[in-house]
């Protein structure tokens, strides 16, 4: 059996479902771990569990991220929040780091991954950023949109094992000041953070695409999970 591997999901309260894309679970799959679902349940003794069950954890994508988990007021543009789902996904990274438990975050997860260890984002890239390329891509989920270039001498460089990539793109948040410990390991052309990394864990890497759609037709896609995969293994009893 592979690795246990957490798949943070989807929190709405007002239709009372709780979800994640089938993207994730086949993804990490195919990259030979065992996906479990984590719904979004309030408590430390919660967290404690998942995190004492789970050998990896993957922050999924979803909606905006709530301004007042990183001190700012909301700026035109921002979207709905779900402060549940902000308190315990930011509670998740924090004890999954100190546990040395290896971390993927994609999406609205680069965005979680940054704020839970201190750094914050841009809200509203179009009413923010002026240059801003368009990164809510109007094809499907697994085609390819942007380019983004990877840093050489990185995590996610290694992972990828390239070091330029076209990537889907659905988002509108991005990460602004980055975390304190982690550094810049990938970006789009308009500057753009597509990625960030702390090397200083097995694995805490994130990622603004979304390399799960990809991963059953793109081989740095698929790479990308085995690489993580794989780190959640060498922790293993």
């Amino acid at each position: 059996m592979g690795p246990l591997i957490g798949i943070t999901t989807a929190h709405y309260e007002e239709e009372i479902s709780t979800y994640s894309r089938q993207y994730y679970v086949d993804a990490v799959c195919q990259a030979g771990g065992v996906p479990v679902l984590l719904p979004v349940l309030t408590g430390q003794s919660v967290i404690d569990r998942y995190v004492g069950l789970v050998d990896g954890l993957v922050l999924t994508g979803g909606g905006d991220v709530g301004p007042s988990n990183f001190g700012e007021e909301p700026v035109r543009g921002t979207g709905k929040v779900y402060p549940e789902r902000d308190q315990f996904e930011i509670s998740l990274v924090g004890r999954s780091l100190e546990r040395d438990i290896p971390v993927l975050g994609i999406c609205r997860g680069i965005q979680v991954l940054n704020i839970a260890m201190g750094g914050d984002i841009f809200q509203d890239l179009y009413t923010q950023v002026s240059t801003a390329l368009e990164h809510r891509q109007k094809a499907p989920r697994d085609c390819a949109w942007h380019h983004v270039e990877v840093c050489r001498d990185s995590l996610l460089g290694r992972a990828l094992g390239v070091e330029q990539i076209r990537v889907n793109s659905f988002h509108h948040q991005a990460v602004k000041r980055i975390a304190p410990g982690f550094k810049l390991c990938a970006s789009a052309r308009d500057g753009v953070i597509e990625g960030i990394e702390n090397e200083g864990y097995r694995f805490a890497l994130g990622v603004q695409w979304h390399p799960e759609a990809m991963a059953g037709s793109d081989p740095a896609a698929a790479k990308l999970f085995r690489e993580f995969v794989s780190a959640a293994s060498k922790g293993r009893g």
